[in-house]
């Protein structure tokens, strides 16, 4: 039996790296279609890849969120498992994924229509969750994370196809310039960069942490940066950035004494459903790179 041949659109993980102009779109919803994303506001995110929202959630909103995240950090049974990342030197827990099923009050933000209703706009479909986290980024030395376009490795190691895919950030603390705050280069979804090398076994394991494996050279990080700048974002807690999954994205360390957390969800259309990986062998586990395609009700 033989297996049909399939498209790439977006070759990467090769031996050496490839410029690819975007094939898709970047709003699907047709113009005018219903939703609480102002027609302007998209034409900002279709140009730029983000959308900043200074006050997503209400302070009482935030209140809620940050209890339930220290609920799940303190948990020993969430720590223990694999969907929490703890800091190699502090031994501080870094990031839980899955937060949607492991906690109803997430999973509740995950259907507030101010959440999705963006998402279904930008989409222009029904979503899902491919994944959710709480990003807890404490002062005095939590590790930043190195330039990267999240469709690259969802992408290779995760089987989505196309561009149809969105994150939202949602500041559960103040994002000052000073702890390591989230950093986008403007118009750089436009230009999908395949990176070299190949993916190595159980690669998530180590990515999670530190990324390598799909990192841009820095050559090419500087030739976008030229091009593109870079822009950092800052915000009241309650805030929250929505960028496209191709952005060229990053941040540094925090050594402020001001934590710096969020709580991060990434939407995927129903229409764009992940496949076999492109660049893996296998896909990556289900907490970081659903294969539950369920729509968000």
């Amino acid at each position: 039996m033989t297996t049909a041949a399939r498209t790439d659109l977006y070759p990467t993980r090769g031996t050496s790296e490839a410029v690819t102009p975007r094939l898709d779109p970047v709003v699907w919803s047709a113009p005018g279609a219903p939703g609480p994303i102002l027609r302007s506001e998209l034409l900002e995110y279709e140009r730029d890849g983000f959308l900043a929202v200074e006050e997503l959630i209400s302070d009482e909103e935030v209140a809620l969120y940050r209890a339930e995240m220290d609920r799940l950090i303190a948990d020993p049974a969430v720590r223990a498992g694999e969907r929490a990342i703890v800091e190699p030197a502090s031994q501080e827990v870094r990031s839980v994924f899955d937060v949607h099923r492991l906690s109803e009050v997430f999973a509740a933000l995950v259907r507030d229509e101010r959440v999705v209703g963006r998402a279904r706009q930008i989409l222009g479909s029904d979503v899902y969750v491919h994944q959710s986290r709480i990003n807890v980024k404490p002062g005095f030395g939590a590790s930043g994370f190195s330039w990267h376009s999240d469709f690259e490795t969802w992408h290779a190691e995760d089987g989505l196809p196309n561009m149809r895919t969105v994150s939202v950030s949602i500041a559960l603390t103040e994002n000052r310039d000073t702890n390591g705050g989230l950093m986008i280069m403007p118009g750089s979804h436009r230009t999908f960069l395949g990176c070299a090398g190949g993916t190595p076994k159980d690669n998530y394991k180590k990515s999670l942490r530190m990324q390598d494996a799909g990192t841009p050279s820095h050559a090419a990080l500087t030739r976008f940066a030229d091009e593109h700048g870079i822009r950092l974002f800052t915000g009241r807690a309650g805030s929250a950035t929505w960028f496209d999954c191709n952005c060229m994205h990053g941040s540094g360390d925090n050594i402020t004494p001001y934590a710096r957390s969020n709580v991060f969800i990434v939407f995927n259309s129903v229409e764009n459903a992940a496949v076999r990986p492109f660049a893996a062998p296998v896909p990556r586990p289900e907490f970081i790179g659903a294969r539950d395609f369920t729509p968000v009700r």
